[in-house]
C-alpha cells in the first residue's frame, strides 16, 4: 500500500472512530474493504490515537480564531495526522506530511480545507522546527 492510500485510509478509520464510535480493528476493517493493512496504516491510526492530546494541544496553540472542537471532523483528523506524522515519523520529513495533508484536503475536504490545513501546518513546522 502507498503512503498516500495509507494517510487516506487512516483519516476514513479515525473519521469512523470519532463520528461512529467505532473500535480500531472494526474501523480498520472498514476502509480496508477485504484488502490487506499495512504497518503504515496501522502505525498512522494507532499512533495517532495513542498521541492525540498532545497532537491537540500543538493544534490548539496554532488555531487562530478556532476552537479544534469546532473544526471539520475531517480537517481535525488530518491535521491530526499530519502532527503525528512531522512528530514521529523519523522517515517522513516535516514538509512531506504537510505536502501529503494539503492534497488530501483537496480530495476528502471542502473547498477551503486545502488552504486551511495548508496554514495551520505552516505554523505547526515553524513551532516544531523552531
Amino acid at each position: 500500500m502507498k503512503r498516500r492510500t495509507a494517510r487516506e485510509k487512516a483519516l476514513q478509520a479515525l473519521y469512523q472512530i470519532e463520528i461512529g464510535k467505532a473500535e480500531v480493528p472494526d474501523a480498520l476493517e472498514s476502509v480496508l474493504n477485504g484488502k490487506e493493512s499495512s504497518e503504515y496504516l496501522e502505525t498512522l491510526i494507532n499512533g495517532t490515537i495513542e498521541h492525540k492530546e498532545e497532537i491537540d494541544s500543538l493544534l490548539r496553540g496554532n488555531l487562530e480564531k478556532w476552537k479544534l472542537e469546532r473544526l471539520a471532523h475531517i480537517d481535525r483528523n488530518l491535521l491530526r495526522i499530519a502532527v503525528y506524522e512531522m512528530l514521529y515519523s523519523d522517515d517522513v520529513p516535516v514538509s512531506v506530511a504537510l505536502d501529503e495533508s494539503i492534497e488530501i484536503a483537496k480530495k476528502f475536504g471542502d473547498d477551503q480545507s486545502s488552504r486551511f490545513v495548508n496554514a495551520v501546518l505552516s505554523k505547526v513546522k515553524d513551532d516544531i522546527i523552531s
